[in-house]
This record gives structure tokens, sequence and C-alpha cells, in this order.
């Protein structure tokens, strides 16, 4: 299993953290919960934490065009 990339993460000036999987907001992380992944980061992979800490937020709805052929036609 590879290691995850495309990550990132962002903090606000009233504490918060704003998870992003390709420059998309995956998850937003407030209080104890945002404090908690600000040491997590400190100690391990922040790709791995990161990832982790978004969960499974990909539920199959976001189907590639390679697999749909790029036909995307309204009727």
């Amino acid at each position: 299993m590879s290691a995850p990339t495309g990550f990132s993460y962002s903090t606000r000036r009233n504490g918060s953290v704003v998870i992003f999987f390709a420059n998309k907001v995956a998850t937003t992380l407030k209080g104890q919960r945002a404090a908690k992944f600000l040491a997590d980061i400190d100690a391990g992979d922040e790709q791995l934490v990161m990832a982790k800490w978004t969960g499974n937020f990909k539920r199959g709805n976001e189907r590639s065009l390679k697999k749909s052929n790029g036909l995307r036609t309204r009727r």
C-alpha cells in the first residue's frame, strides 16, 4: 500500500483546523479535536495523520472520467 498523498491543512485564527484533499475541504476540526490533531501532526507523518483524521470521506460518488469514458450528457 502506498503512502497517502494530496492532503494539506490550514489553521484559522479561531483555533479550528481545515484539512484539504486535492485542494478541496475534506473536514474541519474545532476545539479539542483541533488541538489533538495538531499534536498528532507534530508527532508523526503529516500525510498519514491527515488521512486518518479525515477517515473514509470518499464514498463512491467520485467517479473518474476514465471510468465513465468522459461521456456526460443530459437527456
